[in-house]
């Protein structure tokens, strides 16, 4: 059979270059020894989740450790999942966890130099490298239809023989020129297969950077390589793509293992050098007592978009991961508590080899830690970033006065003060927490445990002395005596040496105020509440709660 012939027909393309000058225009990059070349390459589906981000750290953490280039891919061979604005959201999500791209798809980089980054856009280099295969004998085009496929996917599992299109089963793989050119003449549709050199008797055994050695068998499919629209599959295109973007690493989750030997196959008859790969362990939780992977359909935290929108800090989900991706970190972060997470050497050495339990109670306690420490002006930001993006009008409202939610958050949360408040998980939580700030969404239940009169008397007496310009010393003063003049204790100590002579202790009128300013039994130092709500709304509001 005339091979060149067969692979100019099947193939007519007319511009392209000689496999070599791809070597040109790729060539290898110029990087420290060491470093490392690690990519993300998802499908444009805009569905990106937390086992993405996993990676994705892992990834980004690996190669700026290393010094080397993290970039993203993105394998778009799949038109029909295609989904408008994907690629930004891919880069916005991963960018609010700080895991950033130095070139790439939509990335505006001067290292821009190894793309196009959409395989739709690199369809003719891997047209070349097919037609390569055909000319060596090592590719083949397959008529076979999407009926005959699955009759023989439906013979092999009633046998139950391993599926797929290989031995006796690979139809099209011995077809004669003359039948060839019967097919192509009578406009029949084709791919374009590999010919697999592989024995499944034979065993390769292959280093995984993750997982130790490993043992599989050869490949024997004679695996899809170009589709019918001639665009490539992605086990062809990730082989010529990773090599020609000099990648060195690839960390992908452990469902690829099973493709491995499909890999290895193509690397060789590519004769491309293979990256090193780790294959990474499933995100796990435990439901009813038993382990089980993170399910799309089950587990809403798998998808990124339930930590935005909840608002949990991203620093604290990053450091949640990386306790799970390197064994070390945790002990790591106690011995360096003020030290930024990136200071940390990541290894791949230290992934863990079995599946990693997610806890999403530790990573709220992570959270809490992670709030508590950062300044008042960056929890602002973060809160306003988050209300601007997922709050409700109300919320987007509130964050309008920098100034006066900062002082808010110095109070309540106890930021600048010598006792930060250590039970804050979430901005959706912390925002809650303010509302009784604005008169929007103050909603009060004025519960007392008073009659009406003294409660009256109690919001009458201390309306008619509260000054504003008071200290903390001044302010309680005037409780005091109001207390005292309405038949309360003015003193604790008075109180409990004889309860009976009183209607309550200075305690309880500072409730009643506290109920009345702030709607709640509980709550931070109230002279400071009335201090940041003003004269006016303070006083409002003691009117407001008087019992009719």
């Amino acid at each position: 059979m005339d091979l060149k012939k067969l692979a100019a027909t099947l193939i007519p393309d007319q511009d392209l270059l000689p496999l070599g000058k791809y070597e040109e225009m790729y060539p290898p990059r110029n990087l420290p020894p060491k470093a490392e070349v690690t990519r993300l390459a998802p499908s444009p589906t805009g569905f990106i989740h937390l086992g993405n981000l996993y990676s994705a750290l892992a990834d980004e953490r690996i190669a700026h450790t290393t010094v080397g280039i993290f970039y993203l891919r993105i394998e778009d061979t799949d038109e029909k999942r295609k989904v408008e604005g994907a690629v930004e959201s891919v880069i916005r999500s991963l960018k609010y966890f700080n895991v950033n791209f130095d070139e790439g798809a939509e990335i505006d980089s001067p290292l821009n130099k190894y793309g196009p980054y959409y395989q739709r856009q690199r369809a003719s280099i891997y047209r070349a490298f097919a037609k390569d295969l055909i000319e060596r004998g090592l590719a083949y085009p397959c008529f076979c239809t999407e009926d005959e496929l699955n009759a023989v996917r439906e013979e092999q599992t009633a046998q139950k023989l391993i599926t797929g299109y290989y031995g006796k089963y690979a139809k099209c793989r011995n077809l004669t020129e003359e039948q060839i050119y019967a097919n192509l003449a009578a406009g029949k549709p084709f791919v374009i297969r590999l010919k697999s050199q592989g024995d499944t008797s034979h065993k390769i055994t292959f280093r995984d950077r993750i997982k130790g050695e490993i043992t599989v068998t050869e490949n024997d499919q004679d695996v899809v390589i170009l589709k019918s629209d001639g665009i490539p599959t992605y086990h062809f295109a990730h082989a010529i793509d990773d090599h020609f973007m000099r990648t060195t690493l690839v960390i992908r989750g452990e469902e690829w293992l099973s493709s491995l030997p499909v890999h290895i196959e193509l690397f060789k008859v590519l004769g491309f050098p293979m990256p090193a790969y780790g294959h990474t362990c499933s995100l796990m939780k435990v439901d009813n007592g038993t382990k089980r992977k993170l399910s799309k359909r089950k587990d809403p935290e798998l998808s990124l978009d339930y930590y935005r929108k909840a608002g949990y800090y991203p620093v604290a989900v990053v450091k949640y991961l990386m306790t799970i991706l390197n064994s070390n970190f945790e002990e790591w972060e106690r011995k360096n508590p003020q030290s930024d997470y990136t200071q940390f050497k990541f290894t791949i050495e230290k992934m863990g080899k079995s599946g990693a339990l997610f806890d999403l109670d530790k990573l709220n306690d992570i959270s809490k830690t992670e709030l508590s420490k950062i300044s008042p002006e960056d929890m602002y930001a973060f809160l306003k970033g988050w209300a601007d993006e997922f709050g409700s009008e109300s919320d987007k409202a509130h964050f309008a006065d920098k100034d006066y939610v900062i002082s808010i958050l110095n109070l309540v949360m106890g930021i600048g003060g010598k006792k930060r408040r250590k039970d804050i998980e979430r901005a959706e939580q912390a925002a809650a927490m303010i509302c009784y700030f604005f008169d929007d969404t103050f909603s009060p239940v004025y519960e007392y445990r008073f009659d009406k009169d003294t409660v009256n008397a109690v919001l009458s007496g201390f309306s008619a002395v509260y000054d504003p310009a008071d200290d903390n010393s001044a302010w309680f003063a005037k409780v005091k005596e109001v207390a005292a003049s309405n038949g309360f204790a003015a003193e604790m100590s008075d109180y409990k040496a004889n309860p009976s002579a009183y209607k309550g202790s200075v305690a309880d009128v500072a409730e009643i105020l506290r109920i009345a300013v702030t709607g709640s039994p509980n709550s931070p130092d109230l002279c400071t509440i009335m201090a940041i709500l003003g004269k006016q709304r303070s006083l409002s509001r003691l009117a407001a709660a008087r019992v009719n």
